[in-house]
């Protein structure tokens, strides 16, 4: 295919990357990188232009609407607008209705597996949209991916995103919360691990990216928590949850609080470029007060 791929930043660099390597010719657009294998254009409509499909991997709802707003206008009518980016449902869903007036289909289409995933193509994408553009888009996403799930109409891939980063932000807060208690009991951090990992306690969290260092797979705990997910990142991702309870008048307590921890990592503690799993040692260092 004839792909157009604005945003080639952490994550949008090697997926594009990626695409270029399995035969497909990539044209980006961006100034944070110049992946091997790509033409580069001068301006994001430039890279939407003549595309089969568009792909854009970029910061918030209101830089997809500006960038829709170029390169929508530059697509070719059929194309596919995918967006990969994390943004709240209501800019999935008005640039979805926007592609459609221009006779172009948009999947919001975000994902789940970060930096390491982006670079060794088995990332997930939860994905809304029609079908047909499903299919159209499936074998980009075998290529960036090792799953794709079709989640329903436009907007619902970034429902199925937020409800899960709800439930990691959440799961993760009380699996740290977890071992700074268990310090304070004295129970030993792998006794703590070997029997949580294999009873009710199981949890991504705890079984796969477990926050304590020299404990279970290695996770960024053991590498002093440089990112495979910033804490920033996953404010981002609260918050947009927290808006999206707010506008569906949903009641979730535990995704508030998670927020407003993270808020406070992130803001008050200037730790937002640490791994969302830093909140350990943050923990470690507190007491009841």
């Amino acid at each position: 295919m004839k792909i157009g791929f604005i945003g080639l930043g952490n994550m949008g660099a090697p997926m594009a990357a990626n695409l270029a390597d399995a035969g497909h010719a990539v044209t980006g657009f961006d100034t944070a990188a110049k992946p091997e294998g790509l033409t580069l254009a001068t301006s994001a409509a430039e890279a939407a232009s003549g595309a089969d499909v568009v792909i854009t991997m970029l910061p918030n709802g209101d830089i997809l609407r500006a960038v829709a707003d170029q390169v929508i206008p530059a697509m070719t009518p059929g194309a596919v607008l995918l967006d990969c980016s994390t943004v709240d449902v209501a800019s999935a869903r008005d640039v979805a209705a926007q592609a459609a007036d221009h006779g172009n289909q948009m999947l919001d289409a975000p994902v789940s597996g970060g930096i390491g995933g982006a670079q060794a193509g088995t990332l997930t994408f939860m994905v809304g949209g029609q079908e047909d553009a499903f299919a159209t888009a499936k074998p980009l996403f075998d290529i960036m991916g090792q799953k794709a799930v079709h989640c329903g109409p436009a907007g619902n891939g970034q429902a199925a995103k937020i409800c899960n980063n709800m439930i990691l932000g959440i799961t993760m807060i009380g699996t740290c919360e977890a071992f700074a208690l268990a310090d304070k009991l004295g129970l030993d951090r792998q006794a703590m691990f070997d029997v949580v990992s294999t009873s009710s306690g199981y949890s991504w969290t705890m079984n796969a990216y477990c926050p304590a260092p020299g404990v279970g797979p290695t996770s960024p705990a053991d590498n002093d928590y440089k990112p495979g997910f910033a804490a920033a990142l996953m404010l981002k991702d609260l918050r947009l949850s927290q808006q999206a309870a707010e506008g569906a008048d949903a009641d979730t307590p535990l995704g508030q609080a998670a927020t407003e921890l993270y808020a406070q990592f992130v803001e008050a503690e200037d730790q937002g470029h640490m791994d969302f799993s830093a909140m350990l040692p943050r923990f470690e260092k507190r007491g009841r007060g």
